[in-house]
C-alpha cells in the first residue's frame, strides 16, 4: 500500500493523489495571494487604528511587493536542492504565522515586519510552485493542473480580496487578518498531508535570467506590458477605498463593489483564456484599453454606488484577464527556457505591485486621491502601445 510519503516518479503517479496535491498548492496559492492583497480594501481602517495615512498604509503592498520581487529568483535558486514539498509548506507556514500576527499588532512596525515575511514567501512559492504539475499528475493531464494552481492566483486576486473586505469591515481588520492567516496553516497542513516527496531538482541558475531577457525580444515585451499593466493597475486599485468613499460611495458598500469586481474578473478570465490561443495579442491590447477606459470613466465621472459598480465591473473583467494572459505571452515567447521566463515573471509582477502601490500612496498624499486614477490610466496606454508596436518573433533563446 502507497502512501503521500512516496517520492513521485515520473512513472508511478496515481491521478486521484497527484490532484489531492494540486488543489493543496491551489490552496496555498490562494492563501498566498489573498495575504499579499488583502490591504487592498483595508487600507482606510488599518490606518486608521494604527494612526497612520493612507498613503503610508499603502506600504503594506509595497513592502511585500519589494521583497517578493528578489525572494522569486532567491529562493527558487537557493532551495534547489530541497524536497520542493518541504520548501512549499515552510513557505505557506510563514505566511499563516505573518498574518496572526498582523492581527495582533499594536503598531504599524509590526505590521510592516509580518508583510516583509509575506513577500518572502510570495516570491518563492510562486516560483517554485510554477512547474511542480508535471510532477504530481500524469504528463496528459500537467496543462490542466497547471491551470488549477495558478487559478489560485487570479481566484485571490478577484475573489479573496473581497471576501477579506467583506469580513474586514463586518468585524474588523484584525478578523480578516487573522482568517487568512487560519487559511495558510490549514494549507500548510493540506500541503504535508497530500503531497508527496518531490526531489529536488536544480532547475536555473542565476545566469539564466539576464540571458533569456536580453536574447528574447518577445520575453522583453511581455514583461514590459506587463510592468506597466500591473503598476498602472495597482497605482489606482490600491486606492479604490478612498477614491470611492471620496466620491460619498458608502464605506459599507465597498466590499460589495470589490466582489463585484472580483465576478467581473472570474468571466475575464475564462473569456481571455478561449481567446488567447489565437488572439494573444490583440487580447493582451484590450486588456490595457479596458484598463485605461475604466480609470479614466471612475475619474472623471461623480460617481454613485451604481455608476462605481458598472466600472469597476468593466476594470475588474479587464484586469481579470490580464494574469492568464501576460503569463501565456511570456511561457509562448520562450518555450525551452520557461523557469527562467517565468521567474522574471513574478519578480516583474511583483515589483509592479510594490512600485504601483508606492508611487500611488505618493500620489495620494501630495497631490490627491483622483490623480491616481490618471497615472494608472497614461501607464495602461503606455502598455497599449508596446502591445502595437511588438511583432510575433519566435523565441530567439533556447538554452
Amino acid at each position: 500500500m502507497t502512501t503521500c510519503e512516496d517520492p513521485v516518479s515520473a512513472t508511478g503517479r496515481s491521478t486521484a493523489r497527484g490532484w489531492l496535491a494540486v488543489l493543496a498548492v491551489a490552496l496555498g496559492i490562494f492563501s498566498l495571494m489573498t495575504s499579499e492583497l488583502l490591504p487592498v480594501g483595508l487600507l482606510t481602517p488599518v490606518g486608521s487604528e494604527l494612526d497612520v495615512s493612507e498613503g503610508t498604509a499603502g506600504l503594506m503592498l509595497t513592502v511585500p511587493g519589494l521583497v517578493a520581487t528578489v525572494s522569486a529568483p532567491l529562493v527558487t535558486v537557493a532551495t534547489g536542492r530541497l524536497d520542493r514539498r518541504v520548501v512549499l509548506a515552510a513557505l505557506i507556514g510563514l505566511v499563516g504565522a505573518a498574518n496572526l500576527a498582523s492581527a495582533f499588532a499594536t503598531g504599524f512596525t509590526t505590521v510592516l515586519i509580518a508583510r516583509f515575511l509575506i513577500g518572502i514567501s510570495v516570491g518563492g512559492f510562486w516560483s517554485v510552485s510554477g512547474g511542480i504539475a508535471l510532477r504530481l499528475v500524469p504528463e496528459r493531464h500537467a496543462p490542466r493542473a497547471t491551470a488549477v494552481i495558478f487559478g489560485g492566483v487570479e481566484t485571490a486576486s478577484v475573489f479573496g480580496v473581497p471576501i477579506g473586505t467583506f469580513l474586514g469591515d463586518l468585524t474588523g481588520w484584525r478578523n480578516a487578518f487573522a482568517a487568512v492567516g487560519v487559511l495558510g496553516l490549514v494549507s500548510l497542513v493540506c500541503i504535508a498531508l497530500l503531497m508527496p516527496k518531490v526531489p529536488a531538482r536544480r532547475t536555473i541558475g542565476f545566469a539564466d535570467l539576464p540571458r533569456v531577457f536580453l536574447g528574447n525580444a518577445g520575453v522583453r515585451a511581455g514583461i514590459a506590458i506587463t510592468f506597466l499593466g500591473v503598476t498602472g493597475h495597482f497605482l489606482a486599485y490600491t486606492f479604490i477605498r478612498p477614491i470611492l468613499q471620496a466620491d460619498g460611495v458608502d464605506g459599507a458598500l465597498i466590499g460589495v463593489l470589490l466582489l463585484a469586481f472580483g465576478l467581473a474578473g472570474i468571466c475575464g478570465n475564462f473569456v481571455a483564456g478561449a481567446l488567447i490561443a489565437r488572439r494573444m495579442r490583440q487580447t493582451a491590447a484590450g486588456i490595457a484599453a479596458i484598463l485605461a477606459l475604466a480609470m479614466v470613466v471612475l475619474a472623471i465621472v461623480d460617481n454613485t454606488a451604481v455608476t462605481a459598480a458598472a466600472v469597476l465591473v468593466l476594470w475588474g473583467a479587464g484586469y481579470g484577464a490580464l494574469p492568464v494572459t501576460f503569463q501565456t505571452w511570456i511561457l509562448k515567447t520562450a518555450p525551452e527556457t520557461t523557469e527562467a521566463a517565468s521567474s522574471l515573471y513574478v519578480s516583474t509582477f511583483n515589483l509592479s505591485i510594490a512600485l504601483g502601490s508606492l508611487v500611488g500612496g505618493l500620489a495620494v498624499d501630495g497631490i490627491g486621491t483622483t490623480s491616481v486614477l490618471w497615472f494608472g490610466a497614461a501607464l495602461a496606454v503606455l502598455a497599449l502601445f508596446v502591445v502595437g508596436g511588438s511583432r510575433r518573433a519566435k523565441p530567439t533563446t533556447s538554452r
